[in-house]
């Protein structure tokens, strides 16, 4: 049995019907495994670095849930990155994360047909992993495929809208349990 670590990088989960909704569908599906939810541990944001560092210790998958801001982590998140991962801990001659396997699970406002060469931002979503996918290797962790849901915008937020980004973010939790519960096998 693997154990996994989900980092919820929301910044107000309040506020979030999609990661919110993956957060509740995983914790459902796969009791065993630790939610870090950020803001509500630390809604001042000074993180307790031994405890984070302790749970990432004890993980064999570490799991980065989050909604795609600005193309990459938000605030919170990257804060909690930047006072984590740090040298001596995830990366350099004494770090501890080494093989451990890292997932990337991340919702964008914007829908999947900009995020590609002819698209408005003319960049296929990939692309902008590639920060990602150095940090993996920098701290060697084995980065796989991430999961991810596009279209899940602030900006619409009616009744009709709510209900269709709840079903996909049922269908992207689906999709990310599915491949926890294949590493685990």
């Amino acid at each position: 049995m693997k154990n996994i670590l989900i980092i919820s990088g929301h910044p107000e989960l309040i506020h979030s019907v999609a990661n919110a909704t993956i957060l509740d569908e995983v914790a459902t599906a796969l009791p065993d495994a630790e939610i870090r939810r950020l803001d509500w541990l630390y809604p001042d944001g000074k993180f307790n670095i031994g405890a984070e560092q302790e749970s990432l210790l004890k993980a064999d998958v570490i799991v980065w849930q989050f909604p795609f801001s600005w193309y990459g982590l938000p605030g919170l998140m990257k804060q909690w990155l930047d006072e984590i991962f740090v040298h001596g801990f995830a990366h350099g001659s004494t770090a501890k994360l080494g093989g451990k396997k890292l997932i990337l699970s991340f919702t964008t406002g914007a829908p999947q047909e900009l995020y590609t060469a002819g698209g408005f931002f003319d960049h296929a979503i990939e692309e902008y992993l590639i920060p990602f996918e150095t940090t993996a290797r920098l701290c060697n962790l084995d980065m796989l495929t991430p999961v991810y849901t596009c279209g899940i915008s602030y900006a619409d937020r009616d009744a009709g809208k709510i209900t269709q980004q709840k079903t996909l973010a049922r269908e992207h939790a689906s999709r990310l349990v599915d491949l926890l519960n294949a590493i685990r096998e």
